[in-house]
């Protein structure tokens, strides 16, 4: 039995769910998403509460009825909270500006990083060490959070680089003397 699975998904006020075969639409106060489970579940919606059942006892079935209430929970969460990535950036000269819908970072390379955003995500730089990626699909603000911080990971020696915030970053020491 799947302890996360058999957990009913409570919908908040202002957001309702619709089921057309195995596509899930969540409309909420920031936008909609939707969800496309696989023929080895059963979503029903019943009022404020959206259940995710197994057909069937197969390994798959079992391993899809967890998955897909997560999924389901993670759309209601984007349409009413939204989800956000914030980014530390650390080292002498480092530092980030937004233009437009371009990110210009300044990592010690020879020029400038200039990021796209992507549509669907909104990224803020509130200081010049720090960057925050929001929008209401968890997968894309962690995806684009993590290709920033790809630019310039940080560095086991100093600690420079981009990292997120509240990471620990395992530090070495230096050369013996």
């Amino acid at each position: 039995m799947s302890r996360i699975g058999k957990k009913p998904v409570e919908l908040p006020s202002g957001v309702t769910a619709s089921v057309s075969g195995q596509t899930v639409e969540i409309k909420g106060p920031k936008g909609t998403r939707t969800f496309k489970a696989t023929d080895d579940v059963t979503i029903t919606v019943d009022g404020n509460v959206v259940t995710v059942k197994p057909r069937g006892t197969s390994k798959r079935a079992r391993q899809q009825w967890g998955m897909s209430r997560s999924q389901v929970e993670n759309l209601v969460t984007g349409v009413t909270t939204g989800f956000k990535k914030e980014l530390e950036i650390s080292g002498v000269g480092y530092r980030a500006t937004m233009q437009g819908n371009t990110l210009k970072l300044a990592l010690g390379y020879s020029h400038d990083v200039n990021f796209e955003v992507p549509e669907g995500v909104t990224v803020t730089a509130p200081k010049q060490t720090e960057i925050t990626v929001e929008g209401i699909d968890q997968q894309l603000v962690g995806q684009v959070a993590a290709n920033i911080r790809e630019w310039r990971k940080p560095e086991p020696y100093k600690g420079k680089g981009i990292k997120y915030k509240g990471e620990f970053i395992f530090r070495k020491e230096g050369k013996k003397k």
